[in-house]
């Protein structure tokens, strides 16, 4: 099974979030999505993106997966889109997948540098915390378009 890693900037503590998530959580059953935190270091993208670093490097010590920063300056998709892209890395990516929502000024020049790409959820700008809760739908949207589900329309 597929694995991909969501490792965000900053604790989710709404309750009324969270519940909305493990909705989407629950529902995502063609590959492993793990999420993990980092604490933010009072916008100190630097600190930030070292830590971001060494939890990939915890979870990936061979180094094949791909990093994906999550960005407004990032390529833009539509749900379809989305989902053959997302597919297409788990066929063509021997490691995992991780995707990065970094704190909210932006990532360091570290994590820049290590990065295979960029992409946007919207031109719009939204608090990390609904950033968050969009990603996490929309790979629950991926997988249904893959597998013809009619959750999408």
């Amino acid at each position: 099974m597929k694995e991909l890693n969501l490792i965000v900037v900053g604790q989710l503590k709404d309750h009324n979030l969270l519940a909305l998530e493990e909705h989407y959580l629950k529902q995502i059953k063609a590959f492993k999505l793990n999420i993990h935190e980092i604490k933010s270091q009072k916008e100190d993208v630097t600190i930030e993106a070292s830590l971001v670093l060494k939890k990939i490097d915890q979870l990936n010590p061979n180094s094949k997966g791909m990093v994906i920063l999550l960005s407004e300056k990032g390529k833009q998709m539509d749900s379809v889109s989305f989902s053959r892209w997302l597919y297409n890395h788990f066929e063509k990516t021997a490691g995992s997948l991780f995707l990065i929502i970094g704190g909210s000024t932006g990532f360091g020049e570290d994590l820049l540098s290590k990065s295979n790409e960029k992409i946007s959820l919207s031109m719009l700008t939204f608090p990390h915390k609904m950033a968050r809760l969009i990603l996490i739908e929309q790979l629950y949207r991926a997988q249904t378009i893959n597998t013809n589900h009619p959750y999408h329309k």
